[in-house]
């Protein structure tokens, strides 16, 4: 066989390189030269040029579409499966890191808050500077492709304006060496989501075909951070969802929850649970301790179940601020964090302008919220309901009690008509009242007074104001001993500050006024004498009361017209021959058992005698002259006491102090 010649081999090669338009091996003028060498006319060389140019820069086309292409293909793979966005976004940098052939790869997000740029994401990075770049608005390159929306790239980085630099983005530019740098915008819908950078430790020139396909890649991560802040957004919107759910589930219990208290509390209205109802409802709901105080702040009910006094309650100034303010409010007020009482929420309860009470809660850990709020203020609201109810009640009852201890203290006959049946309908038996005590004390006093006497006002008794005093109407087979109880009731109450007297029993229901009449009278004589505390009997006081009660102001009178001119001796010269006068009338007269009673020698109270003698006559020990000097001076003995009493006061001739 003979072997090929070397030229005829070369030069189908020659010719296949011509045509093959994946090599840029033959530039245009050489494809010019082995045309001419055909003997191709200069148009046919020239048209032939121009088709083989324009397939090679499609094919380069369609070759950079196809890595383009393959590089999104592959990161769509991976959006699809990868649900963790921070490793799809390095795996983008890596990818265009290796695609783009630089030294270094790295993405910046945009803080649409602090308008700043942020490196995320870095490949080939070796720096700690430029790994946690923060770039500020308006500098560096990075600016200026998020201003511009555009790719910008450097060939040499400190040939960049100088408007642009930044001390701490040179200091990482420099710490990482980074020479020439290409940055692409990463949109969505016009907005900046971020900056695609890929530079190189030298100089360099990017071309279109390589900002092309950055930009490719740039597209691709702003899908990625754009599904990011929407998955971001949905989860913030389904959390959102579901607390709002809860929150709904939560008001809807708490609502449902109030309805249920709030029908409990109108049963206490219109079963007669009363205030007891409303603290046990309002404790169990609240999970807190409840008491309920009235207009004074005395305790009506407590929820713990303790014992209830009429003592009105210390309340700390925080408490009172908070009640005078939900007052005025008309709505639930907690008391002052700083305040070191017990309670933490209190409710006025009020009707109009009129203050009744007060509902208070304890501190404890159970929430309040705005529903709990409305339960308490609705309770406020029944409990004024029912106060108002208890008031007009108490009201009535009251009025009908008065009317008829009136009426049974009346010796009237048409007022006492039809006793039997209205004291029957009270549930008391009008034949077994016996005892009608009468009670005096002063005006602004007697409607304590009278209260203390109610709370322990035993079944079958009856208590009211009458004729300017205070008048009980029972059944006792004992009126002292009953006036020494309701003493001590007043006693604990407003303190020594009342005289009770009990008139004898009264044999029947008609002997009332009578003995009423005779408690007035002593109370009219024990006021003129100045006593004010104390319980007494009418039966200790009658020998004063027949001669001065129906005018007991006149007894000073008497007392001075009697033994006048003796009290003025003693004040005139500081002596006391009145004690002598009250150890003779004390013991019969006798001179010799005024002087052991008085511990003197029996010359020294003859003396004295002889010295009132010259004061009130020589015929003063006469017999009824004696019965009137006795009877001043006990008088004048009892009005001593009363001036004790009342706290050393004297009282003058008309009954003043």
């Amino acid at each position: 066989m003979t072997a090929p010649d070397s030229d005829s081999d070369s030069e189908p090669n020659e010719i296949a390189a011509l045509f093959d338009v994946t090599s840029d091996s033959v530039g245009d003028e050489h494809v010019e030269q082995v045309l001419s060498e055909f003997g191709l006319g200069a148009t046919e060389i020239t048209q032939t040029a121009a088709r083989i140019r324009a397939s090679r820069s499609e094919f380069r086309r369609l070759r950079r579409r196809e890595n383009e292409l393959a590089v999104l293909y592959s990161s769509a793979r991976e959006l699809a499966q990868v649900r963790d966005v921070d490793t799809l976004l390095q795996r983008l940098v890596n990818r265009a890191h290796d695609i783009m052939g630089t030294d270094v790869t790295y993405l910046s997000e945009f803080d649409v808050v602090t308008r700043d740029l942020n490196v995320r994401k870095t490949a080939g990075a070796v720096s700690p500077e430029l790994q946690h770049l923060q770039v500020p608005a308006g500098a560096g390159l990075v600016s200026a492709i998020a201003e511009s929306r555009a790719a910008q790239w450097v060939q040499n980085y400190s040939d960049y304006t100088q408007s642009r630099h930044d001390e701490v983005v040179d200091a990482a530019i420099v710490a990482e060496g980074l020479v020439a740098i290409l940055g692409v915008p990463m949109l969505s819908d016009g907005q900046i989501l971020g900056v695609l950078f890929a530079a190189d430790r030298r100089e360099r020139r990017f071309t279109a075909d390589q900002i092309a396909l950055l930009s490719a890649l740039a597209d691709h991560a702003s899908v990625v951070l754009q599904t990011a802040r929407a998955l971001d957004r949905a989860e913030e919107s389904a959390a959102e969802t579901g607390r709002a759910l809860d929150e709904l589930r939560e008001h809807v219990s708490a609502r449902d929850k109030s309805n249920i208290v709030h029908q409990d509390l109108i049963h206490a209205v219109l079963r007669g649970g009363g205030y007891a109802q409303v603290a046990r409802t309002l404790s169990s709901a609240l999970e807190r301790g409840t008491v309920v105080v009235d207009s004074e702040l005395r305790p009506l009910v407590k929820s713990s179940g303790e014992q209830i006094t009429t003592v009105p309650l210390s309340l700390p100034r925080a408490v009172s601020e908070a009640i005078d303010q939900s007052r005025r409010s008309g709505r639930c007020t907690f008391v002052a964090d700083d305040s070191e009482t017990v309670i933490q929420l209190v409710s006025a309860i009020t009707a109009g302008e009129s203050f009744l009470g007060a509902i208070l809660l304890n501190r404890s850990d159970a929430p309040i919220g705005p529903v709990e709020l409305r339960t308490v203020e609705r309770a406020a609201q029944v409990t004024a309901i029912l106060v108002l109810q208890h008031t007009a009640a108490a009201a009535a009852d009251r009025r009908a009690r008065d009317e008829l201890v009136a009426d049974l203290l009346s010796t009237a006959p048409e007022r006492r008509r039809d006793l039997e049946r209205r004291t029957r309908n009270l549930g008391i038996s009008l034949g077994e009242l016996d005892t009608v005590l009468v009670v005096s004390v002063a005006p602004e006093l007697r409607t304590a007074a009278l209260r203390a006497i109610g709370q322990s006002l035993p079944v079958g008794a009856l208590a009211s104001q009458h004729a300017g005093l205070i008048a009980v109407v029972s059944r006792s087979g004992n009126p002292a001993a009953a006036a020494t109880v309701v003493h001590r009731q007043i006693t604990g109450s407003v303190g020594p500050h009342a005289v009770v007297i009990a008139p004898a029993t009264a044999e029947r229901p008609e002997d009332l006024p009578a003995r009423f009449t005779s408690a007035l009278r002593t109370a009219r004589l024990l006021s003129a004498l100045g006593k004010t505390d104390g319980a007494v009997t009418t039966a200790s006081y009658l020998p004063y009361t027949v001669l001065f009660g129906e005018n007991p102001e006149s007894l000073h009178q008497f007392i001075d017209d009697v033994i006048g001119p003796v009290l003025a001796y003693d004040r005139d010269k500081d002596t006391d021959l009145t004690a002598t006068l009250r150890a003779l009338v004390r013991n019969e007269g006798s001179p010799t058992k005024a002087a052991r009673a008085l511990n003197y020698h029996p010359n020294t109270v003859v003396q004295r005698l002889e010295r009132i003698r010259t004061l009130l006559g020589h015929s003063w020990r006469e017999d009824e002259n004696f019965f009137r000097v006795s009877m001043a001076t006990r008088l004048d003995d009892l009005r001593q006491v009363g001036a004790e009493e009342a706290g050393g006061e004297t009282v003058d001739k008309d009954g003043g102090a």
